[in-house]
């Protein structure tokens, strides 16, 4: 069992804010500690590194518990290499029993020791979980066995205080096809009822010139968020970028609301801003944010 950690702060009432894409961010000289568990990308555009500029760039303060190592370009991965569960949960344990953390945020669980070990060292903490449920790759492949998602399903998920699937990986933990809104929604609506959080599914994939995120709260209050279609081919870590995003809000004492909103609106932001480097989905603009700033 971990030590207690620092409790999580509250929002403050002292923040700049600014505002960008018809969304209000905010600003702190207090950042707002955010714990990241998940796989390295060594490209740079999503995963831990994604992350850490994500939080970043919001004015949070990003600490890291890293699941894997991988070899992945704009094209694919080639090499992953799992850490031992005990090095996971001492990066886990090294930060929560001294900074503390005002929300955390998973992604890539490559297996169920890995899973079981992060939420025996959650156990101390009272932090709002965002869990990112990385369970399908760009190209419709599997990234889980059988194995690790029945772990994460009872063990993290109950846990979480948000799940951000998108429609493939929705679509596995419904067990059905997700071809239309009213379906993602009944979908969300059914796993946010069955692990007790939100869901937030992502619309991202779906075919069309708007997209729409679906967010079904605890209580089942239903939300949608729908805004036009970015052609690009840059792309790369979207998905780890919003999870990240809404975590940094959540830790900086915004409801899901709105966490969700100011997320959104900074992952469009970064879109806008790819570089446009790499031959296939390339990274995302993290430095777009620095806009926000008067």
């Amino acid at each position: 069992m971990l030590p207690s950690c620092p409790p999580p702060r509250r929002k403050d009432s002292s923040f700049r804010w600014n505002d960008y894409d018809g969304q209000k961010m905010a600003t702190s000289t207090t950042p707002p500690r955010v714990l990241i568990i998940a796989g390295s990308d060594s490209s740079g555009g999503a995963g831990i590194q994604a992350d850490i500029k994500t939080v970043t760039m919001l004015g949070g303060y990003a600490m890291t518990a890293i699941t894997a190592v991988t070899a992945q370009n704009t094209r694919g991965v080639t090499r992953i290499d799992s850490l031992p569960p005990e090095s996971v949960t001492a990066q886990i344990d090294a930060c929560l029993s001294d900074i503390g953390a005002d929300a955390i945020k998973t992604g890539m669980i490559g297996a169920p020791d890995h899973v079981a070990a992060i939420a025996e060292a959650l156990a101390s903490t009272e932090a709002p979980l965002v869990v990112d449920p990385v369970l399908v790759a760009t190209s419709g492949a599997r990234l889980v066995t059988d194995d690790t998602l029945t772990a994460l399903r009872t063990l993290l998920f109950p846990r979480a205080a948000l799940l951000t699937p998108n429609l493939e990986e929705l679509a596995v933990l419904a067990g059905k096809p997700i071809d239309n809104l009213e379906a993602a929604a009944k979908a969300a609506r059914t796993l946010a009822a069955e692990y007790d959080c939100a869901v937030l599914a992502k619309g991202g994939h779906r075919a069309g010139d708007t997209l729409t995120d679906i967010l079904i709260e605890r209580d089942g209050t239903e939300h949608q968020f729908t805004a036009a279609r970015i052609e690009t081919r840059h792309t790369h870590g979207t998905g780890c970028t919003l999870a990240s995003a809404i975590a940094t809000e959540l830790g900086r004492g915004f409801d899901l609301v709105e966490a969700v909103q100011t997320a959104r609106a900074f992952v469009r932001a970064a879109i806008k801003a790819a570089p446009g480097f790499g031959a296939g989905s390339g990274p995302l603009g993290h430095h777009a944010a620095r806009d926000l700033e008067e």
